[in-house]
Parts: structure tokens; sequence; C-alpha cells
């Protein structure tokens, strides 16, 4: 018998026929969209490990550049045992995009290590990350990568890979990665900072609907960091947020759920589970709740074909990377449900990466309010500008903010010229 379901696409084919897409719609140039298509450059290294108990494991990281014509290069260090090469270039060909997308001079990049850093001390994470930092240097540098956290990685982690950078040098350089803790060189706002440019973008967006925010509903797949961060933002705004899911157990109130309970939950027991004052529900039954707007800021690819045909929101909001499949996007958009897709929604986290990097360089450093205030600039004009392209070109607002991303770097390219 013949399976009818679709074969899984790569995440790195993905994301070429995303820029296929856009590079039709904007009639680029044949020669611009083969050097676009292709990362410029990629390191694959194997380096040993010595455990606590004095034994030896080999380990393999990557680090991927995929366009620096705008800029330095960026991207986060994930730990993950599932990262591939492939992987590590679609996460470097977004990054190029999401920079572009918000006009800050960076390319893209991205990386890791693959280990499931569970199995891990913490004496031998810190060694495995200090020599993966080593290994990585000849390409990371404060003007041709800054690397950031990721999956797995944190503060800490960038605390140890800018010290081992900074040891080879014999001088302390902070600018060489972001997301430290504020005492080396950290900026402030970081933690919020992807909640609060995926807000931005969603109060732009019901602006757009004309959706009356004062007690409209939301329902939030993924409650860590993000998502819980995003709930709070929400109901600050005057929303109700009707339906949390984590990534076991959803629940549920009609009447609206206290986040500041909800969160304080989480904290105390890591499972949204047993909240007082809402009734459980299916996980999968989320994504059916009648709401105003459905967040997704969990795992990858959870609203595929058959998910999206019971969506009963009115806007999708992608605050995670890749939450929605090319089938589950292609439904939405024949049901007329808009998505606000990724690129932008998490495009907050490298914003403060750009603050901190720049804030490093003149060793000069903002107050919360100068954060907030030029982060909030920066997602409003980038949300218009999608906008924007949607209504120019009657296309959808990820094809949009494809398309504006791919034509400013493709212009930066174009600029430059070809060396020699």
């Amino acid at each position: 018998m013949v399976s009818s379901k679709p074969p899984v696409r790569s995440l790195w084919t993905v994301a070429q026929q995303k820029l296929d897409e856009a590079a039709e719609r904007l009639r680029l140039d044949e020669g611009m969209h083969k050097v676009l298509r292709v990362p410029k450059r990629e390191l694959e290294v194997h380096f040993p490990v010595r455990f606590d108990d004095g034994h030896v494991e080999a380990f393999t990281g990557y680090r991927v550049h995929h366009n620096l014509n705008r800029g330095p290069a960026t991207g986060g260090v994930r730990f993950t045992q599932d990262l591939t090469l492939d992987l590590v270039r679609a996460n470097a060909m977004w990054n190029t995009w999401k920079a572009a997308l918000v006009q800050i001079p960076y390319g893209g990049a991205f990386g890791g290590v693959v280990v499931n850093p569970r199995t891990l001390s913490e004496h031998e994470r810190e060694g495995l990350t200090r020599r993966y930092a080593t290994e990585i240097k000849l390409l990371i540098g404060p003007e041709r990568d800054i690397p950031s956290p990721d999956v797995n990685t944190g503060s800490q982690t960038m605390a140890w890979m800018m010290d081992t950078y900074s040891m080879h040098l014999g001088y302390t350089v902070a600018a060489v990665v972001a997301g430290k803790p504020l005492e080396v060189g950290g900026t402030a706002g970081r933690r919020a900072a992807t909640s609060r440019g995926a807000l931005r973008a969603t109060l732009a967006a019901a602006r757009k609907q004309r959706m009356q925010l004062d007690g409209a509903r939301v329902a939030i797949q993924g409650f860590g960091r993000v998502g819980s961060t995003l709930a709070e933002m929400l109901a600050e705004v005057g929303m109700q947020i009707v339906a949390i899911a984590d990534d076991h157990h959803a629940v549920r109130n009609p009447r609206g759920i206290d986040v500041r309970a909800a969160v304080e939950h989480m904290r105390a027991h890591d499972a949204i589970r047993g909240l007082p004052d809402a009734e459980p529900m299916d996980r999968a039954s989320l994504f059916e709740t009648e709401c105003d707007v459905l967040v997704s800021a969990g795992l990858q690819d959870q609203i595929d074909g058959p998910v999206a045909e019971r969506v009963r929101a009115s806007m999708v909001v992608e605050a995670a990377n890749g939450p929605t499949t090319l089938e589950g996007e292609q439904v939405l958009a024949e049901r007329g449900v808009p998505v606000l897709p990724d690129i932008l929604c998490t495009a907050g986290g490298m914003v403060l990466s750009y603050f901190e990097w720049v804030q490093d360089m003149q060793s000069f450093f903002w107050t919360d309010d100068e954060i907030s205030a030029n982060l909030d600039r920066i997602m409003d004009d980038a949300t218009a500008g999608i906008f924007a392209m949607a209504e120019e070109h009657k296309v959808d607002l990820r094809s949009a903010a494809m398309m504006v991303a791919v034509h400013r770097v493709a212009e930066a390219t174009t600029l430059r010229g070809l060396y020699p």
C-alpha cells in the first residue's frame, strides 16, 4: 500500500525553496539567485573532550556563514543530538534574511555541536564549549562572526566562549559573542527581547485587521521563556489568554487564564497540567480553540496540513522557528488565515544581539528604556515594510517578508560587485 503522506523535506530544502519563490516573484537575476542559494563557507570540526572519569569522546561541530555582504555574520550556537549540517545551513540562511528584514548590518551564520548536553556534567560542558570555541576561532570575531545562544546554550555558554577567545588573544574581547551575562558585557533587555519583538508585530497586525485588543482571545502553544513572557505582555495590553499548552499538556478557561499564576505554576511544576482555575484539554485540541490569535511558540512543524484545517483563529503568530509546515501554510492561506512569519516575530533576539555588540564595541551601555524604544522602532518599521510589500504585490505575509529581505541582500551584493 502506497502512503499518501507527503515526503519529509529537510529544513535546508525548505529554506532554499522559500528563496526560490521570492527570487521568482522579484525576478531576481539568475546569477544572483545562484549566489544566494548556497552558503559562503562551511566549517565542520571534530574534536576530543575528556570526561570527568578520564575517558575521551570525539564530538562533531559546525559553523556556517551564509552571506556576509551586509556585515559580519551572526547566529546561534546549538547543542543538540539531532544537529545536522543541513539544519545549520538552513538556520544560517534564515539569519541572513532576518537581519536584512530588520535592517541591522549583519549576515547570517549558525553552528553548534552534536551532543546531548544533559549527559554532561558542568565541567564537561565547559570543556566541550571551550574546545568548540577554539576549533571555530578562525571564523569568529567582532568583525567577522558574533555567535549567540540557541537551544541548550545560554549566557554561561557565551561567557565561556568569550573567555576562550580572549585567552587566545591575551586581552578581553567582549564583542566576540552576544547573549553574555551583564557582568561581562551583556545587555539589559535580552530575556524579553524575542517576546517583545513578537508583541510589536502582533499589535501591528491586529491594528491592520481592526482587531479590538481589549478582550481579544489568545491561545498559546509553547509556554517556555518566549511563550510565557509573550503571554504576560499580551495580557498587559488587555488581551485574554484562554488556552495554554506546554510540550505535553494543555489547559483552558474561556473566561481567561491568570497568566501570572500560570507562569508561577510552570516554574514550580515544570508543567502546565494542574493549573488552578483551568480545565485540562487535549494538547492537540489547543489548535482548535476558537480565538482571535493563535500563538505558536514551541517546537517546529506543529501546524501541519490536518492541524491547519482545524485552526479556528483569526490570525496565527509564529513566535518560534518553523512552527508551520509548507502544507499547513498552504491550507491557512486557502482559508484566509494570515500568518505572521517567524522571520519577523523571532527577530527581536537578533536585534538585541546587535545592541549588545554595538555597546561592547563602544564600551558604552544603554538604559532599559533606550533598549526598549529602539527595539520597538525597529520592529515597527520591519512590520510596516512587510505589510506594504504584501499589499503592493498581493502576496501573503511570509512571501512579503522574504521578498523584502532577499531584495535587500541582493541589492547589497550587487552594489559591492564581484571580486576580482
